[in-house]
């Protein structure tokens, strides 16, 4: 599994009437933990975009447990357990103040998309290669603790 950490204010942009984080700015959040998690493989989104490689959302989910409220840091959790082959699966936890303190989970899936013709195509070798170093990564030092 491949796991990265960010952290996020809420600004008071992101709440709604009743002073919560409105629903759908969770979906941007999912953005910002997905960019981190892989500018910190090493390949940002824009490097990916320069080999002519687009990552569309194709599906979407997300289950609300608890409001955010504005200025609270939140903690964005996300991670890859397995490796793509057509679709990559990343999934999110969103906590508040600690990992225990869950807001909400869920999941988004992305096509890997030939920016040249917009057709759907297999991950890139250079792209599964850099997860699957990570996920060995990962797994070594889980073994050495």
């Amino acid at each position: 599994m491949i796991r990265h950490k960010t952290e996020i204010r809420v600004q008071y942009a992101d709440t709604d009437q009743m002073k919560v984080v409105y629903h759908a700015k969770y979906l941007e959040y999912f953005e910002v933990g997905r960019s981190a998690l892989i500018r910190s493989l090493g390949m940002p989104y824009s490097e990916l975009e320069d080999r002519g490689i687009l990552l569309p959302v194709v599906e979407v989910y997300a289950k609300y447990r608890k409001p955010a409220r504005y200025d609270e840091l939140l903690l964005i959790e996300s991670f890859v357990t397995e490796i793509p082959h057509a679709t990559l699966k990343i999934e999110y936890r969103i906590c508040f103040g600690s990992e225990e303190n869950l807001l909400v989970e869920g999941y988004t899936v992305h096509s890997f998309l030939n920016s040249s013709t917009s057709k759907p195509t297999r991950a890139p070798s250079y792209f599964v290669q850099i997860l699957e170093k990570a996920m060995t990564s990962s797994s070594d030092s889980r073994r050495h603790n």
